[in-house]
């Protein structure tokens, strides 16, 4: 199938509209398989079939495709299967931050895929970093699975540049065995410089690095009021002598103990807890951040056909089952959530109870790129510890 042909003047919401009728019939929901039934095996399964449908363009899918995406956010099973099944090879290089995706894009870096955060996404398209997605090799991609509120981020100008992964929220992760609840993020800071000294990790991150300090002295998450910024620099310059580390990829440090509190993504929580029980998770009652990730591939990716065949296999409804038991990110995918039994749903670090996400905040676009902001945490990030 060619690309969507769509009249210039057309909006998201309708382009959304016309779309969603073009894709009316979707494949069936299938019933939930057991956790084995979600490796190799379940994958090989009509595996010359999607292998056909990656194909049928007659392009070549070449022998490796690249894959920008963040710390602990896949099962390595995924991406043998699919050299398995493709014979592609899959490069993973994990970063921390949509702003250092942006600053690597910019200097030529040119991954094949990459999964920035909804905030990011009209940024990278303003900046011509982002090709549009060719749906025509994503048949796993079924709008009729997903809702408008996670679908519009990444549609601009008619086109669709991202299709969503997975949602989540940033809290804070604690070891319960050292620390008493850490339920906002005034507390966070407090204990950072007090009886969690030393033992404490901010993100390598501007947006929630300054935001959760923004949120600490009663600001908006997204804050870009001058003398706001200002007091939420000095609050991190304050605790930078207590921290452990600035760090997005905090799991080895909590997991061994060298740490005992972190800013933390609810996908790491649920690893985390799962693994080390502990290791406990609260979002904040005083605000902070909700998130969706998604999958984008850049306007100067070498190898394109097999990025759409990555999504592609990404999307599958099994594969994507596996991935979350294996990552705690929040399905968006109706389909994906029907494949999972309801110890998994009734999770409250994946799923949590609605009130608890009322005062967090979408990340917006304008922070990702304010130099006030980014020369902030250059600062944070060079001041002596």
């Amino acid at each position: 199938m060619s690309k969507q042909k769509t009249s210039p003047d057309i909006d998201a919401d309708g382009f959304m509209a016309e779309f969603m009728r073009l894709k009316r019939g979707s494949v069936t929901r299938r019933h939930f398989l057991a956790v084995a039934g979600l490796g190799t095996a379940g994958l090989l399964l009509d595996g010359t079939r999607r292998k056909s449908l990656a194909t049928s363009t007659g392009s070549t899918l070449g022998q490796k495709v690249s894959l920008a995406t963040w710390p602990n956010y896949h099962d390595p099973q995924t991406f043998e299967d699919f050299t398995a099944l493709y014979g592609v090879e899959v490069d993973v290089s994990i970063i921390g931050s949509n702003e250092g995706i942006m600053q690597a894009l910019e200097s030529g870096r040119a991954w094949d895929v990459i999964v920035p955060t909804q905030y990011a996404i009209s940024p990278y398209v303003n900046r011509n970093m982002l090709a549009p997605l060719e749906l025509g090799r994503i048949p796993n991609f079924d709008l009729n699975a997903q809702e408008d509120r996670f679908l519009k981020p990444g549609v601009m100008a008619g086109s669709i540049y991202a299709i969503p992964k997975n949602a989540g929220t940033t809290g804070i992760a604690f070891n319960s065995n050292e620390l008493d609840p850490v339920q906002s993020w005034r507390d966070f800071f407090d204990r950072a410089m007090t009886e969690a000294s030393g033992k404490t990790i901010i993100h390598d991150y501007q947006l929630t690095a300054i935001g959760n300090a923004l949120v600490a002295l009663g600001h908006d998450f997204n804050s870009l009021e001058p003398d706001q910024l200002a007091k939420a620099a000095d609050l991190l310059m304050q605790v930078k002598p207590h921290l452990f580390a600035i760090e997005s990829d905090y799991q080895p440090a909590m997991r061994t103990g060298e740490a005992w509190m972190t800013m933390c993504w609810s996908n790491d929580a649920c690893q985390m807890h799962r693994d080390v029980p502990e290791i406990a998770y609260e979002i904040a009652t005083d605000g902070g951040e909700i998130w969706t990730d998604y999958f984008a591939i850049p306007a100067k990716a070498h190898n394109k056909p097999a990025a759409h065949a990555l999504i592609n296999h990404l999307l599958l409804p099994e594969v994507a089952a596996r991935e979350h038991l294996v990552n705690g990110g929040t399905p968006t995918d109706s389909r994906v959530r029907g494949l999972l039994p309801p110890e998994i749903l009734a999770d409250e670090i994946v799923y949590p109870d609605e009130a608890k996400l009322t005062p967090l905040e979408f990340g917006l676009a304008t922070v990702m790129t304010d130099p006030t902001r980014t020369d902030i945490m250059k600062r944070f990030r060079a001041a002596g510890g």
